[in-house]
């Protein structure tokens, strides 16, 4: 049955202002923290399912309270296949005062890696960007073959040339050889000559079983021990990647995989023409300024995991903005008791 959509007066709005970055990124943060809660406390227990409708339920919740008039761009699906967050669905809440709320677009991805969630396994995170109307691709729902790198290799690598030459030139940006390196790839069957062909070249790598996502991001920031992420993942995950990349300075390039009579369908309806077209992060995320949230579910090689305690939950988020230029590596304790309780230093 079609998804039943409860009607709600929409609220005054405005471009997607100055101050935006700033007045939002703390509220789109309660939004990942809370989806990463709810999934954590399904952790383990082989239910992929739930998992995922726990933290979509409570992301679709949370971003209800915030005062903004966000459409989902990137979503859990079409709206009659998706019972939350569908694309195209409206989120957000008003003021009490009635003062007007900005108009934007979001791309989610509730849950991150719900394998990785559902069996335990680290990697798992909740993640969303935002930006103004139009500031975010609307990518179909296929693969997109992608390489991404730190700021230090900007231009230094690209997606149709031979493995060995970009790690050549990606050794070199960082002053080091080709066999420190470390790549993140994907442990799928179409990746076998992609992993034979960086294991030719002398660099190691680290499979990952799901979350290239965050593999992105992680290639982006200095001390992570991961110096680029090759292979093909999701477009809308592609999309999210591009919107952290373009805050953390770094470097991106990414081209649909359109290989069914029904893709080509699905682009052309969404106005893509060149299926070919090699997009970079500006491609991706183009708006002028963007909000990047993403909470730890499972331990990972940037965020730590949901950590429960007696008296309450502690979780690890790292929020970006473009415009004002911040990174934000952020701890939260979540109090969950009465006026007695203690607070943990770490």
């Amino acid at each position: 049955m079609p998804t039943q959509v409860q009607t709600r007066p929409e609220p005054h709005t405005k471009n997607f202002g100055e101050n935006i970055e700033s007045d939002l990124a703390l509220e789109f943060l309660r939004v990942v923290e809370n989806a990463a809660i709810e999934s954590a406390r399904t952790m383990g227990q082989g239910d992929r399912p739930l998992s995922d409708q726990v933290a979509t339920e409570a992301m679709r919740k949370t971003m209800d309270t915030v005062p903004m008039h966000g459409t989902i761009v990137i979503g859990e699906g079409e709206r009659d296949d998706a019972p939350m967050l569908y694309i195209g669905e409206q989120v957000g809440g008003s003021y009490p005062d009635g003062r007007e709320v900005p108009h934007i677009d979001i791309a989610v991805d509730p849950l991150e890696g719900t394998n990785l969630c559902a069996t335990g396994a680290p990697g798992s995170i909740t993640v969303l960007a935002a930006s103004e109307r139009g500031g975010l691709l609307h990518a179909p729902d296929c693969y997109m073959e992608k390489i991404v790198v730190g700021p230090s290799c900007k231009n230094a690598v690209e997606l149709d040339a031979p493995v060995a030459v970009n790690l050549k030139n990606i050794a070199r940006r960082l002053h080091r050889g080709v066999e420190d390196l470390v790549v993140m790839v994907l442990d799928r069957p179409r990746h076998e000559k992609l992993i034979a062909d960086i294991r030719k070249a002398g660099a190691r790598i680290k499979l990952i079983g799901d979350g290239d996502l965050s593999a992105g991001i992680a290639a982006a920031v200095i001390g992570t021990g991961v110096h680029a992420v090759m292979g093909s993942g999701g477009a809308p995950e592609g999309v999210i990647t591009a919107a952290a990349i373009r805050c953390l300075n770094g470097y991106m390039q990414g081209r649909l995989v359109i290989d069914k009579p029904e893709l080509e369908e699905r682009i052309a309806k969404m106005g893509i023409k060149d299926k070919k077209r090699i997009y970079e992060a500006e491609d991706l995320a183009p708006g002028k300024q963007m909000i990047f949230a993403a909470t730890g579910v499972t331990e990972g090689a940037l965020l730590k995991g949901v950590r429960f305690f007696g008296e309450g939950t502690r979780t690890s988020s790292v929020i970006l903005t473009l415009r004002t230029g911040r990174v934000r590596f952020i701890e939260s304790i979540h109090l969950d008791k009465g006026p007695d309780v203690k607070v943990r230093f770490a």
